[in-house]
């Protein structure tokens, strides 16, 4: 009978647990990625999001590069896109690379990022925003006057979008849905930039390479690159934008206004790798969400890997968007791997090098994080993009850095002020130097040391990067965004932000009453000459 009892209980008790609300239930979550690696740890947010029980749809072009049209955990809407931003897309990575190969007769090769090499990239990079802004608008404007897919983008709770790419900001404006970026770049500069307070004193301008101990020189150069930037987003992005914003928003509104008004910004950084500096309540924090222990490695890797004995393996891989450098440079590269006694995986998809050693497997594709945190690792070789740098800080694996474009110097800039990575610069990538910095950074124990010190940091935390970003997804979920977060300067023109109103009210008051002072002296001054005078008579 007792048994019946608690059977009985226990029956009342689950369907009673079963009748509770969940925190967050179930929601539609409409998605307009960037490509390339953005979309890699996109996906990774994504497959995440439909873990947890929400319903994902995913806004791809019909010529993706890498979104796949169907998936097991999102739905697709595909809307007009077109190639030849890919073509752009190549010409700037060629000439970038070149820019930084040529040499130049004002400044020597050896300085790396001289000035010189700067502003010749930032012109490339220039006319890539320029010609990328126009085809956005164009997709915008294509979009926007599509009534039956607008029908198609009804009913979703939240709209998650990538700052890099305007369309989606525009698209999650006009839609009036709750918006969480998942950020590290907002065009054309670092997501920071958009939001929070800038002192540039101490906060470096990404391309600068500087850190944040400038010289006065230094501190110059931050400001006039800011100003660049500030050129960059008034007179070459804006513009292409005038139509839209005439037609089918309120006066007064931009691109940069948009950003502001986002709920929440997921940030693919932290305070590990970042240096410390301003941010803002709705800034979340989740550098290094992709990264997870190492899985086993498939059966053939493994055996290659365990050949290696007690040198261990290097890898190496220069991320999703360069194939191969020069055949000359793949070529010493090769040759360098072939005189190590370490077993070295090369992600390569280019020429077979003609120097190629018994020790070094080529591979189109690796399992990068595995291999990163597997024991044989010694060293990792790579070019600093933002998912590579976090996922070695993740399984605290030195790093050689070859910064090709964008913010890969800053990135490796950062690991290697740490003591944890070795910066070795495109134009003075040679057999020689590739040998000398790979043989200090896999025989001086202190890149292990502190790159370690580094993951211990990371993973000393009260919550897992990925479960913070997830909180906060149904958060804005749950509360229909989160305006309470967000700060009120963006609706203030930049006179009163920077209280230039105030500044001139203050001087203005002070000028006058300095004006009145005088004015009441030289009066009581003449008064007293007058009455000595009339004495005298």
């Amino acid at each position: 009978m007792s048994s019946r009892r608690a059977l009985g209980h226990l029956a009342v008790l689950s369907l009673g647990l079963l009748l509770i609300p969940p925190l967050c239930s179930g929601g539609r979550v409409l998605v307009y990625p960037a490509e390339g690696s953005h979309w890699i740890n996109m996906k990774i947010l994504i497959e995440e999001i439909h873990a947890r029980g929400h319903v994902v749809t995913v806004i791809r072009g019909n010529n993706s590069w890498f979104i796949a049209e169907e998936s097991p955990f999102y739905t697709t809407i595909s809307v007009p896109d077109r190639n030849v931003y890919l073509e752009e897309w190549d010409t700037f990575l060629r000439d970038t690379l070149d820019s930084q190969l040529l040499s130049s007769p004002m400044f020597p090769v050896s300085m790396g990022r001289a000035l010189w090499s700067i502003w010749t990239w930032q012109r490339v990079f220039t006319k890539l925003l320029d010609n990328g802004h126009q085809l956005f608008s164009e997709i915008v404007i294509s979009i926007l006057e599509d009534k039956d897919l607008m029908e198609r983008f009804k009913n979703f709770d939240l709209f998650l979008t990538d700052p890099a790419i305007s369309p989606g900001v525009f698209l999650g404006r006009y839609l009036k849905l709750p918006l969480v970026f998942n950020a590290r770049w907002a065009s054309p500069s670092e997501a920071h930039s958009v939001i929070a307070p800038y002192p540039l004193s101490y906060i470096p301008i990404t391309y600068t390479g500087f850190t944040d101990r400038m010289t006065f020189l230094q501190r110059v150069e931050n400001v006039l690159m800011r100003c660049h930037e500030l050129y960059k987003e008034r007179f070459v992005i804006h513009p292409h934008y005038k139509a839209i914003l005439d037609k089918y928003f309120e006066a007064g509104s931009d691109l940069t206004s948009f950003m502001q008004e986002a709920d929440i910004w997921l940030m693919r950084s932290d305070f590990v790798f970042e240096y410390p500096r301003p941010t803002m309540p709705n800034v979340v924090y989740m550098g290094g969400f992709q990264c997870r222990p190492a899985q086993p490695l498939p059966s053939e890797l493994e055996e290659f890997v365990q050949s290696a004995g007690e040198h261990g393996v290097v890898i190496m891989s220069l991320g999703t968007l360069v194939d191969s450098l020069s055949k000359n440079l793949t070529d010493q590269i090769a040759n360098v791997f072939a005189n190590l006694p370490q077993k070295v995986i090369w992600k390569y998809s280019g020429e077979r090098p003609s120097t190629l050693g018994n020790n070094t497997l080529l591979v189109k594709w690796m399992p990068q994080k595995d291999l990163l945190g597997h024991p044989q690792t010694r060293a990792f070789v790579a070019h600093g993009g933002t998912n590579g740098v976090q996922e070695a800080i993740y399984h605290g694996t030195p790093v050689v850095g070859i910064p090709l474009f964008f913010d890969q110097h800053d990135n490796l800039l950062r690991l290697q002020e740490r003591g944890a990575a070795k910066i070795l610069e495109l134009p003075d990538l040679d057999g020689p130097n590739f040998h000398q910095t790979l043989k200090e950074v896999l025989h001086n124990p202190s890149y292990r040391h502190h790159m370690q010190r580094l993951s211990r940091l990371h993973r000393d935390a009260p919550i897992k990067p990925m479960d913070s970003a997830i909180f906060w997804l149904e958060f804005v979920m749950r509360n229909k965004g989160a305006p309470h977060l967000r700060t009120q300067a963006y609706r203030m023109p930049w006179y009163s932000y920077y209280c230039v109103d105030v500044l001139l009210l203050l001087l203005a008051a002070g000028g006058l009453l300095l004006v009145s002072t005088a004015a009441l002296l030289r009066l009581l001054c003449c008064r007293g000459r007058r009455k000595t005078k009339t004495k005298l008579q």
